[in-house]
């Protein structure tokens, strides 16, 4: 427990959290609705029901299947590389150990779907007349803010020149 404590792995609870969030959301979608359905929440946002079987925007869902098993394996490198990262952060690294932790939630996440299903259920779609951005989910989501908490800690900390390693 110790070990939990004193790393960036004090923060796992968000990890786990993101990852329940994003499987009841996307379990709730995929049988409360029937593909491509569509639910008004805003003039602009919806609930629209989406399969991907590629990356970010789509990148080679149209490959033919290979691309399901090729980033199943680069997420599950990247979260091992990044667990190891946090098990040598200290906990008082916030910015940094709480952008590594959404990021293995999330991608935790979007593995389960590309294991279970062979695509990633998506379901948020905002738009603005005719323009419409990508549909995501609640990893994605983690995904984006954990990286926008890497590079907002990257320019912190030049400024006050932190280090975040554990002390060996």
């Amino acid at each position: 427990m110790r070990l939990f404590q004193q790393t960036g792995w004090a923060f796992w609870w968000l990890a786990l959290l993101v990852l329940v969030l994003d499987q009841v959301t996307k379990q709730w979608v995929h049988h409360s609705m029937a593909l491509y359905d569509s639910i008004q929440l805003l003039p602009f946002f919806n609930l629209t029901y989406v399969r991907n079987p590629g990356a970010a925007f789509s990148f080679l869902s149209d490959a033919g299947g290979w691309q399901r098993w090729f980033f199943t394996v680069v997420a599950v490198v990247i979260i091992a590389v990044l667990s190891v990262w946090l098990s040598r952060l200290t906990a008082k690294a916030s910015k940094l150990t709480l952008g590594l932790n959404l990021i293995i939630g999330g991608a935790i996440g979007n593995l389960i779907d590309r294991l279970w299903h062979g695509y990633v259920i998506d379901f948020f779609h905002l738009y603005y007349q005719n323009w419409h951005y990508p549909a995501f989910n609640i990893a994605d989501s983690a995904i984006v803010i954990g990286a926008g908490l890497l590079i907002w800690d990257s320019f912190s900390n030049q400024e006050q020149g932190h280090d975040h390693a554990k002390s060996r």
